[in-house]
């Protein structure tokens, strides 16, 4: 294995634990128990949520287009390398 292999294998283990992470940072859109007592519908806590899960959102999206941009790199090199 070339050094490069070693390179975008590193990157690839750095980017799939950032999705991961990203991911698990995320609410999930299920309300809970949060719907009996009333506190999940609070005006604050609605638009911290929106802004937060739009920035993880977007990031995820990033992550994954590296992550698939990398894993299609590595495959090349394999093959025609």
């Amino acid at each position: 294995m070339g050094v490069l292999e070693y390179v975008l294998g590193g990157i690839l283990l750095l980017f799939s634990i950032a999705i991961i992470v990203v991911i698990i940072l995320q609410e999930s859109k299920q309300q809970g128990l949060g719907v009996i007592t009333g506190g999940a519908d609070t005006f604050f806590s609605k638009n911290k949520a929106r802004s937060i899960d739009a920035f993880l959102a977007r990031w995820t999206k990033v992550f994954a287009l590296v992550f698939v941009v990398v894993v299609l790199g590595l495959n090349a090199i394999a093959k025609f390398f």
